[in-house]
């Protein structure tokens, strides 16, 4: 039932996202610590997100669910930038990343490697494409401890 309630709440997000220039990174819905549901969005744009892109769209998804009714249940709403240590997960944030620096840590080394930096370049069927200095480096994303877009101040 989740899944089908994350399916429905990404479905219905679509083209309010692309109407407000934001990416649905990630859906998730959830029992949260007082045993009620809450439904997240994660969004993102060129440039990052700021507190008035996760207000608007907030309130724009809000009123669309509320039409829709496909969560019966009691539930929070939550908009979120997807934030600095959020871990690559789904198949929707690699191929939105792609192009973008990412920072790897694996958990047995390739080609030496444990760590490393480098451009993710292609996503497929669970398998990551990175070039660090130079060389294309695959590595089956279950193999990673994380794969999280990097970040330097």
């Amino acid at each position: 039932m989740t899944k089908d309630i994350e399916i429905s709440a990404l479905s219905l997000s679509e083209g309010i996202a692309g109407d407000m220039g934001v990416y649905v990174v990630d859906v998730s819905y959830a029992k949260n610590e007082d045993g009620d549901y809450t439904l997240c969005y994660a969004i993102d744009k060129d440039g990052g997100v700021g507190i008035d892109d996760c207000e608007a769209f907030s309130r724009a998804v809000e009123a669309e669910l509320d039409k829709s009714d496909i969560i019966s249940d009691k539930y929070v709403l939550e908009v979120t930038s997807p934030g600095v240590d959020r871990k690559l997960v789904t198949e929707r944030e690699f191929n939105y990343y792609i192009g973008r620096e990412v920072d790897v840590k694996l958990y047995a080394a390739i080609d030496g490697k444990k760590e490393f930096s480098g451009i993710l370049k292609a996503y497929n069927n669970g398998t990551a494409v990175i070039c660090s200095d130079g060389t294309d480096i695959e590595t089956d994303t279950k193999q990673a401890v994380y794969i999280k877009l990097a970040f330097r101040f």
